[in-house]
């Protein structure tokens, strides 16, 4: 706001004015009275003048102060995509999202090249909320004990990987979700008639993969004695259970129902849950902008109807029951 010419306006319209007013004094007769009634005449436009000078100063401080809340605003959304990789790759048109390839109803590489499963549909959604054709998604394989590393090195953007939410894991990296909540439990043979539960597994051979907690926590809570052996891929334990090679397979209920509904027959899964695992959706630690806008694409996907649909349509044929949706909220 510039005072100073403001001033100055105002100042020379009091000079003309006065000037007006003695001129007229000097002509009239009645010098007293043409000399008031001209100093009213010369108040009368000075207050006009000044009325009229403060009405624009106000319009330009408001619309100065205006530009500024404007130019703010986008400063803050830009520094908040700026600080995303995950908001800023989404911005471009393309993401890379790791999933798993080995995990029937969940996450499946078929021969064609293509993938299947709820994890991919999710996957899929929440990219297509972040403004991303699912089509320019590039899906990366990720194995459990890869995890943390592909995030932290920036390989993906985010990972929908049958990925529970733990203490630990989010010192290392942001989740969002839970967009699942499944209980671990037990795969066996479809004969089988021993293994009832994580109790029953003293003497017996468990398998599960490399950089999961399912067959320690077994061990540490339920059967001391039981033997554990670790593969890469949960591909490798159920080949190895289906061979003999060991007795039970542990991981996630739905993971389980995936690999049951595979060797029908062959499989089957005990069915005595016994812990609740939150599946959650990793990305780049602090990244918080990023994190809550794919809390809000799991809150639209379940509030639609697709969350359930893609449950049904993927894990539904074999016979898992659909639960209730969680609330997204780490």
């Amino acid at each position: 706001m510039r005072v100073g010419p403001l001033r100055l306006r105002v100042a020379a319209t009091l000079a003309g004015a006065t000037a007006l007013a003695l001129f007229a004094a000097g002509c009239s007769s009645n010098s007293a009275t043409s000399a008031s009634s001209a100093l009213n005449s010369a108040a009368s436009v000075a207050g006009s003048a000044v009325s009229a000078a403060t009405s624009a100063a106000g319009s330009a401080l408001s619309a100065a102060t205006s530009a500024a809340g404007s130019a703010l605003s986008d400063a803050t959304g830009s520094a908040a995509a700026g600080s995303s990789q995950l908001l800023a790759d989404a911005a471009d048109g393309k993401l890379t999202v790791g999933i798993k390839f080995d995990q029937p109803g969940l996450a499946l590489k078929k021969p064609d090249g293509s993938f299947a499963g709820f994890d991919v549909e999710v996957a899929k959604y929440v990219a297509k909320q972040l403004g991303v054709d699912p089509a320019n998604i590039e899906f990366k394989e990720s194995k459990s004990a890869e995890r943390e590393g592909l995030i932290e090195r920036g390989e993906v953007d985010y990972i929908v990987a049958t990925y529970s939410i733990t203490d630990d894991r989010k010192q290392k990296v942001n989740f969002a979700g839970p967009y699942f909540v499944a209980h671990q439990d037990l795969l066996v043979k479809a004969d089988n008639t021993d293994i009832k539960g994580p109790d029953t597994l003293n003497g017996k051979k468990l398998c599960s993969v490399t950089g999961s907690t399912s067959a320690q926590k077994v061990k540490d809570k339920f059967s001391t004695d039981v033997g554990l052996q670790e593969y890469g891929t949960y591909t490798e334990c159920v080949d190895a259970l289906l061979a003999g090679g060991v007795d039970a397979v542990t991981t996630d209920d739905v993971i389980l129902a995936g690999f049951a509904a595979q060797y029908p027959g062959e499989l089957k899964v005990v069915g005595k849950g016994f812990s609740d695992e939150n599946y959650g959706i990793g990305l780049k630690k602090g990244d918080t902008a990023g994190t809550a806008a794919i809390n809000k694409a799991i809150a639209a996907m379940i509030a639609d109807g697709s969350w359930a649909k893609a449950l049904k349509d993927t894990v539904g044929p074999s016979g898992y029951t659909i639960p209730a949706p969680p609330t997204p909220s780490s």
